[in-house]
């Protein structure tokens, strides 16, 4: 594999990565829920770039997609979330936990008209959000359930992984805070396998951001957190991942591969009876694809981006994930495709990332703070031992 430019600095790693997972967003936008086969004959080919909606000019009232404007640049419900968790990080300034969800994303959700690029419209963003983001709504604001335990009873999918980058990236190489407190984060939206994913995200984009980083360390970092079929899951598909140089050739063997493991089923458009269940035998897709797409790419963004779209599926999300974690590791994001995303989507992609880049500074401070106070007072205990 090749090995990223080990000295990135901390800004163009938070930058590459929230920048990478919007575009990543956006590209895969337009090809959701279409296999493989169906892209190359929409498209005469493989998707290389920023491209229209599915049905064209009908996209307004074209099922199943309909009244989302998916295509031309336009981000998802998987960016809007990534954003307004940097607004939550700018308002605590510190580790979050579930009750920063309840108190800060939720309020903002509910009550902050933004513009929506898939409507083309100024509105709440809690009317473009799945219903498994709407449950937030639901359980915390309308249920005042205990945000810590929220998640339960949500269905199990990628809704809280999606967005869970900022939080790898406050806790940039460290992989183990960044998986704590993503779980934390996690158990007002998500349960079982899906909260774990989110954990395991945030571990690998905080294990990409760190000096040195390969997709190899990565993937590494991300097994030696992730649990039950999640770790499963990431393993098969990254040894199948490994044998691959190119991502059109492990398309196939990508999907063959998570199979197992995806409760969803061969029909992305008709889940089993099965899906979107609690179960320690199974994952979420998006995220061992990502990590698999990563691989193939040697983590190159280009590459690892259009592995994620082309593989269609749930491909906004796998890009989103691919795109942040080729990011975290210092691959540039191509500028004519960030430029044309803001541009469409009347967002400035920048500056999330200088916010979050101020943060994680803070944090890290306080951090410091805090493990030295400790240490004060575990000394003056007689803590250490004598050969310490």
């Amino acid at each position: 594999m090749r090995q990223m430019e080990p000295m990135t600095p901390l800004e163009d790693r938070i930058t590459a990565a929230l920048v990478g997972a919007a575009v990543g967003d956006a590209l895969g936008g337009p090809v959701e829920g279409y296999s493989p086969d169906q892209i190359l004959e929409r498209h005469g080919g493989r998707v290389h770039g920023i491209v229209g909606p599915w049905s064209g000019d009908e996209w307004r009232t074209a099922r199943p997609l309909a009244p989302y404007h998916k295509g031309d640049g336009h981000v998802t419900d998987d960016t809007l979330m990534t954003h307004a968790l940097v607004r939550v990080y700018a308002r605590v300034r510190d580790h979050l936990d579930a009750y920063a969800i309840a108190d800060h994303l939720v309020p903002d959700l509910m009550t902050n008209p933004r513009w929506i690029p898939e409507l083309e419209t100024e509105a709440l963003p809690l009317h473009r959000l799945f219903l498994a983001e709407k449950w937030l709504v639901a359980r915390l604001h309308y249920g005042h359930a205990d945000p810590r335990e929220a998640g339960t009873g949500n269905i199990v999918n990628c809704g809280a992984a999606m967005y869970m980058a900022p939080v790898g990236l406050v806790n940039a190489a460290n992989p183990a805070g960044a998986y704590a407190e993503a779980l934390d984060v996690a158990g007002a939206h998500q349960s079982s396998y899906g909260r774990e994913a989110a954990g395991v995200l945030a571990a690998a984009v905080a294990a990409a951001a760190s000096p040195g980083a390969t997709p190899d360390s990565v993937v590494a970092a991300a097994l030696a957190l992730a649990k039950d079929g999640t770790r499963t899951a990431i393993d098969r598909v990254c040894e199948v991942a490994s044998r691959y140089t190119d991502f059109e050739s492990a398309l196939v063997p990508l999907r063959e591969a998570v199979a197992p493991y995806d409760t969803v089923g061969p029909d992305y458009r008709a889940p089993s009876l099965g899906a979107r269940r609690p179960s320690r035998l199974h994952a979420i897709e998006e995220l061992p694809v990502a990590l698999g797409v990563l691989l193939v790419s040697g983590g190159d963004y280009r590459h690892a981006v259009l592995g994620a779209v082309n593989y269609g599926r749930d491909c906004d999300s796998i890009a989103t994930m691919a795109g942040a974690l080729a990011g975290a590791l210092g691959s540039p994001v191509p500028e004519d495709w960030s430029k044309r995303v803001a541009e469409a989507s009347r967002l400035d992609l920048w500056e999330p990332a200088a916010t979050l880049t101020r943060v994680a500074r803070e944090v890290f401070e306080r951090d410091v703070r805090r493990r030295r106070t400790h240490e004060a007072a575990f000394t003056g205990m007689g803590g250490p031992s004598c050969s310490d």
